[in-house]
């Protein structure tokens, strides 16, 4: 088997964090491999094909994985360059400051995390300038303190979108612009009509690879080694360190190694990565002394909502404002619910199987031009029932059941009213409402595997992300997050890889 070890850390996974924290770490003059199991996804006219993208998924990983009743299923997420954010709708927001703390919910109670959000602060504002993000401070009346305005002003709204949006202000909402990355001078004219889970051949989105890791490259710090799945950390013998790492690369073996090792595989397949890594010194996997990698399994109460109204939305990009007044509390001193976003429009085949049973014999293409789409984000709570693991031939259990529901379901009434009132306000009818939960194949909003923690004994990691019991093991992903919030995950991964990165260029 052949060796390398002319790396000072190996990263492994490009995504949110595997590319930022490479792009910090190359600039710094460090040398750098990062191993992708993916390849680069093609530009090509599927990039743009609603039924190639969202009804085969034709990028999505070819694996399958099994839940907690051995039903077997297909996950939505993707090994490629970039990671699952080259199809992600770049809604790039900072978790909220009390985010970082305790917070009481209808399911019990969010566990503080080890680090507050001033350490993350300085981060956030680093991420936001690498990955272009468009926004508008003071508007959110959520947002967090910031050190530094964002680098763009907020995407303007489409006139349907617009008028919503004044509509819940009249309303007494507070509906803020959506922080959003975009990149300001991409190779070729926008098309944002099929931006949110599509791949973006013109590269306006600021994903991964085109923003951090195509950066990291152009250093000639960095290097990338693609259809490179990692299947096994090797230890030394007192099982202290990673000495080694085993690639495969087509038929081939390869083993490399270098002083620092990062996990970035996302959070279930990090955690997976180091229970298939068990060894004398480890049996039960490596770092698992506390027995919680895999454990507490976060997901997010995801769903889709179309409101099906009187007013047509010819809108092609709608996804440009979000809504907070249902994340801390539900109204009138209740307990959270969760964030509100509007979103990418939905394909028609996805429309017209929501509207099988609640709208018979109405096309798909007439709700799609009266409909407005919106994505609902409610925290789950971590929990030692939800894990991952793997079966006896090798192959993910995610076992996952849900907790705070209770959220979400107040959420989605909560915006079923407030859309509601909105028509009314125009003598409009209540819309029709659609509406889906992402079930437990939706994995993209993934975390809380390998959590961060000051004790050893409850947690993976310690505060830098580094393993307690293997010196040179770092995670820049989101399997270090003790809690979810209810914010998209990006911004706070891409924010606490630069922090990562900082301290092992320290170390070096």
């Amino acid at each position: 088997m052949a060796q390398h070890t002319s790396f000072d850390v190996l990263v492994i996974g490009s995504g949110a964090g595997g590319s930022t924290l490479a792009w910090r770490l190359a600039r710094a003059g460090r040398r750098v491999l990062v191993l992708e199991r993916g390849d680069f996804i093609p530009r090509e006219r599927e990039n743009w094909d609603p039924h190639a993208v969202q009804v085969l998924g034709r990028y999505g990983a070819d694996e399958q994985w099994y839940d907690a009743d051995e039903r077997p299923f297909r996950p939505y997420t993707h090994y490629c360059v970039g990671g699952n954010t080259k199809l992600y709708g770049a809604a790039l927001l900072r978790m909220r400051e009390s985010d970082f703390g305790e917070v009481r919910h209808h399911g019990g109670v969010s566990p503080a995390w080890p680090v507050g959000y001033a350490a993350l602060e300085p981060y956030y504002g680093m991420a936001e300038q690498l990955y272009c993000v468009h926004g508008r401070r003071g508007v959110d009346p959520l947002d967090p303190p910031a050190s530094t305005p964002y680098p763009f002003d907020a995407m303007p709204h489409e006139p349907r979108i617009a008028e919503l949006y004044d509509d819940l202000e009249r309303l007494g909402h507070r509906p803020y612009p959506l922080p959003l990355g975009l990149r300001p001078a991409a190779d070729a004219p926008p098309r944002l009509a099929l931006f949110d889970g599509y791949p973006d051949p013109t590269e306006t989105k600021a994903d991964a690879h085109v923003v951090a890791l195509r950066g990291a490259l152009a250093s000639g710090n960095a290097t990338l080694w693609t259809g490179a799945k990692v299947v096994q950390l090797i230890t030394d013998a007192r099982g202290r360190s990673v000495t080694g790492v085993v690639v495969e690369r087509g038929p081939e073996r390869t083993s490399v190694s270098a002083p620092v090792v990062v996990l970035a595989c996302g959070a279930i397949n990090s955690a997976a990565l180091l229970l298939r890594s068990a060894n004398d010194r480890h049996p039960h996997g490596l770092a698992n002394g506390s027995g919680l990698v895999g454990c507490n399994l976060m997901t997010h109460h995801n769903g889709l909502l179309l409101a099906y109204g009187e007013a047509e939305n010819p809108s092609p990009f709608q996804k440009t404002f979000g809504v907070a007044d249902f994340y801390r509390d539900g109204r009138h001193g209740a307990l959270p619910l969760g964030s509100v976003q509007l979103m990418g429009r939905m394909h028609l085949q996805g429309i017209a199987e929501l509207a099988r049973e609640s709208l018979p014999g109405v096309d798909a293409a007439e709700i799609a031009a009266h409909s407005i789409d919106v994505f609902l984000t409610a925290e789950d709570l971590p929990s030692p029932r939800n894990r991952v693991s793997l079966r006896s031939d090798g192959s993910l259990r995610v076992e996952y059941h849900p907790t705070n529901l209770g959220a979400y379901e107040g959420l989605l009434a909560q915006t079923c009213r407030m859309l509601a009132a909105a028509d009314a306000l125009h003598g409009r009818r209540a819309p029709v409402f659609l509406h889906q939960r992402l079930g437990s194949s939706g994995v993209t909003h993934q975390c809380g595997t390998l959590r961060f923690g000051t004790d050893a004994a409850t947690s993976v990691l310690d505060v830098d992300c580094r393993a307690h019991e293997l010196d040179n093991l770092y995670v820049a992903d989101s399997s270090v997050f003790p809690s979810s919030a209810a914010v998209n995950p990006s911004l706070t991964i891409m924010a606490n890889a630069l922090r990562v990165a900082e301290r092992i260029d320290a170390r070096l």
